[in-house]
């Protein structure tokens, strides 16, 4: 298989396995985890009972099962009486069946089979000598824990409990304490970390602007391989969608997909027919995939862990690699710079490419092929081409200019028209009147419960401006108004725009209409129509904390 020498989870873990002792493994993804438990588990397994469950092995997804099994057997291959079979939801059960009966003697699966295959008898544990728990973190982050508990509950009291996981929170301990008997805990710290030989970039863009980012910045990097990683299955699939329409080969990878798909997805990327693999955490598990040229985080994590599983996708076993993230606004810059203080690892923010920057790549790249193409001969059938172009009085010049165009505007044509205004930032003291504003509309109002520190922290958060760049907020029943830089107001637009405020979807415009209907006015003019009057009942704790609301946003 080509392996030459241990890594240190695998050089600390077999010995203490092959003795028959519990053990606590605790190692980052990538150094070797499954060499380290598969070893000592197809040696375990005794010719004299054969057909018998010797070894369980319970994994968080099913490709990280699958991908186990298939390891088992290539350590296995000139040890024919060792079996490992792979059961997992989404797949055939009387396959799976007829697989346990033919008499595997290692069983690899996720919890919710496993137990399936326990109450319908087809998995039978009498005869047990060792359970691993391979990504029992993960697991754990799933809710896997009672299908575990039941699992460990009906296997023999006589047994080996191994436990890999990449992090120890209590959940774990609990779990050990409950179904181990003084297990031995290996620690491995790695000479180097996974970030370490990662370099990190993220790149600002607007709300709503994310997958044209992303475009341009699969353009100007040109990986032979990626992966984009989501935080929802509806963002894998509509992500996809908009990178196929645009001629990209991707495929999305997720938990609702039949596990045929995701057979075929991950044996298409593994293969090289599809270059971006778009992908939940979950989906993405303990994928194993070599070569992996770029990470994406289209969206940011939702646990400072799952940041370094993402990214070590593309830095297996202490090979370099890139990751690059997207963030839109100062609450994902902030939540990033969190990330970075977590992993103790320098995130450099990068200018996105500009249309001009991919254009003048892609021209010099034709410009290299033809040169390259200028130092071998030509085909006949293009010489005879050409004489037969300049016999009808086309020059060479003019011929070579019209096929330079059609190649430059083929390859131009991908180029997404992608040049985010940047917000102007002011120096010194700035007054009011010296900026002139114009008005934007927002489609949401009274209606929708909409306060105005509601608006102006979108806006804040959206745009990265200060509150005291925002003038005037009329709310009306239907709509709101905000007085906004001019300057600036194509960026705030498009900041905001498709984005939510208190959970509404909203529409950005420059507002040219005519004001009509109620309005509130929250500029803090004096007025005479009765907004002045002290509220009575219950409508005075609901103003005071719009005003306490109000006064985070602008202090």
């Amino acid at each position: 298989m080509g392996f030459t020498e241990m890594t240190e989870i695998q050089e600390k873990s077999i010995p203490l396995m092959m003795q028959g002792i519990d053990l606590i493994g605790r190692s980052n993804t990538g150094t070797g985890k499954t060499a380290a438990f598969g070893i000592p588990a197809v040696e375990s397994i005794s010719q004299e009972d054969p057909r018998s469950v010797q070894v369980l092995i319970l994994c968080p997804t099913r490709e990280l099962a699958m991908q186990a099994c298939e390891e088992l057997k290539k350590l296995s291959r000139f040890m024919p009486w060792v079996r490992p079979c792979a059961v997992y939801g989404g797949a055939s059960m009387d396959r799976q069946i007829g697989d346990l009966k033919r008499g595997a003697n290692i069983v690899v699966g996720t919890p919710g089979r496993v137990m399936d295959h326990m109450n319908r008898r087809t998995l039978k544990l009498q005869n047990l000598k060792t359970v691993i728990l391979d990504e029992a973190d993960e697991m754990l982050n799933m809710g896997f824990r009672e299908d575990i508990e039941t699992i460990l509950s009906g296997v023999p009291e006589e047994r080996q409990t191994v436990l890999f996981s990449a992090t120890m929170p209590p959940e774990i301990m609990a779990i050990t304490k409950q179904f181990q008997k003084d297990p031995t805990v290996i620690k491995i710290a790695a000479k180097h970390r996974t970030v370490d030989t990662i370099e990190q970039y993220y790149y600002e863009t607007a709300m709503g602007r994310k997958t044209d980012a992303l475009r341009l910045l699969l353009l100007a990097y040109e990986p032979k391989s990626a992966m984009v990683f989501c935080n929802t299955k509806r963002t894998v699939d509509e992500l996809t969608e908009a990178l196929c329409d645009k001629g990209i080969q991707a495929a999305g990878l997720h938990g609702d997909m039949k596990q045929m798909q995701r057979t075929q997805v991950m044996n298409a990327f593994k293969s090289g027919r599809i270059g971006v693999l778009v992908a939940t955490d979950v989906a993405a598990r303990g994928i194993d995939v070599n070569g992996i040229d770029l990470v994406f985080n289209y969206d940011l994590p939702q646990d400072n862990e799952y940041y370094i599983h993402r990214i070590g996708r593309t830095g297996r076993a202490g090979k370099s690699g890139t990751a690059l993230t997207l963030v839109s606004g100062r609450r994902q810059v902030f939540a990033l710079r969190d990330i970075a203080k977590y992993t103790k690892a320098e995130i450099i923010q990068k200018a996105l490419p500009t249309r001009a920057d991919l254009a003048a790549k892609k021209t010099q790249q034709l410009h290299d092929a033809v040169a390259q193409a200028c130092a071998e001969q030509p085909s006949s059938r293009a010489e005879e081409l050409l004489n037969r172009l300049t016999e009808e009085g086309y020059t060479a010049q003019q011929i070579a200019q019209v096929l330079l165009e059609e190649k430059l505007s083929a390859s131009l044509q991908s180029i997404p028209e992608f040049d985010a205004p940047q917000p102007i930032r002011r120096e010194g003291k700035r007054g009011r009147s010296a900026v002139t504003t114009a008005k934007v509309d927002i489609n949401i109002g009274r209606q929708q419960r909409i306060a105005p520190n509601f608006i102006l922290g979108a806006l804040v958060d959206a745009t990265g401006l200060s509150g005291k760049d925002f003038g005037k907020i009329d709310i009306f029943d239907q709509h709101t108004t905000v007085e906004v830089p001019e300057a600036e107001m194509d960026f705030v637009i498009d900041s905001l725009n498709a984005g939510k405020i208190n959970g509404h979807k909203v529409t950005v415009k420059r507002y040219e209409g005519k004001e009509t209907g109620s309005r509130s006015d929250f500029r803090g003019k004096s007025r005479n129509d009765g907004f002045n009057r002290r509220p009575r009942g219950r409508n005075t704790d609901r103003r005071n904390e719009h005003k306490k609301q109000s006064r985070r946003f602008y202090g």
